[in-house]
């Protein structure tokens, strides 16, 4: 408001900046939010890939032959494996501080989900790499055939349970993560609700295959297809914050 100079007051024009903050928080995520989308798709490439690679070498029946044959190729799927590891704790980081106050031990337990998923996957990988210079002591004749296959099922059965123990431990983080979602509505809520629910199923099913009963491939497919609807929507949309409006 300005005094004129007879004393009357007349209304003032809103700046730009004023009439921004009258319709809301100005949204500041948008971009870490798309980014964090297409890492959920490099995740899925990256991982896959490696997993894909390595399964194509490893004859569980005759784990040494196969290795012996395929080195280059075990060895590429190991390193995409690994690389993965990158991928994650780099979506958990990102994620951080975008819940911000409200949203601290949410996005801890995220991370922490996180660097305890990457940290198994990773001695999974390595336990596979090791396989290249067991297939070496063999051709060598530093070691024999029948100890080389055992400490070579060993290894694959390692890489096996880190990656379940993994996947347990990055289910615990996402589903309060989804649930958080749900709750300040930054999502559409059906979409949230079904990765709360998926990410359950499969934590589950990763206990479940610790356990030796083998249901994982069942289990993860919602929490899986919600992570491609997640990473579309975020690469769509981003992440708007003036959508926080927290359900009673």
């Amino acid at each position: 408001m300005n005094a004129t100079a007879t004393g009357q007051l007349t209304p003032m024009t809103p700046t730009k900046r004023q009439a921004k903050t009258a319709e809301g928080p100005i949204p500041t995520h948008q971009h870490t939010g798309r980014l964090i989308g297409a890492l959920f798709f490099a995740g899925f490439a990256t991982y896959g890939t490696g997993a894909a690679l390595t399964s194509s070498v490893i004859d569980p029946a005759n784990v040494i032959t196969g290795v012996a044959e395929h080195q280059n190729t075990l060895v590429l799927g190991a390193v995409l494996m690994l690389t993965v590891a990158a991928v994650d704790i780099a979506k958990a980081v990102l994620i951080f501080p975008i819940l911000g106050g409200r949203g601290r031990r949410t996005a801890l337990a995220y991370l922490s989900g996180m660097i305890v998923e990457v940290t198994l996957m990773a001695v999974g990988a390595i336990a596979l790499l090791s396989l290249v210079p067991l297939t070496e002591q063999v051709e060598s004749g530093a070691t024999t055939a029948a100890v080389a296959e055992s400490v070579g099922s060993l290894a694959v059965d390692v890489n096996s349970f880190a990656y379940q123990a993994g996947q347990a431990a990055v289910a615990v983080g996402a589903f309060f993560l989804c649930l958080f979602l749900y709750r300040m509505r930054w999502v559409p809520p059906l979409l949230a609700m079904w990765g709360a629910i998926g990410y359950a199923l499969h934590f589950s099913g990763a206990v479940a295959e610790l356990f030796g009963l083998h249901i994982s491939l069942v289990t993860l497919i919602p929490g899986g297809l919600f992570e491609l609807t997640f990473g579309v929507w975020l690469v769509l949309r981003g992440i708007d914050n003036r959508a926080a409006q927290p359900s009673t």
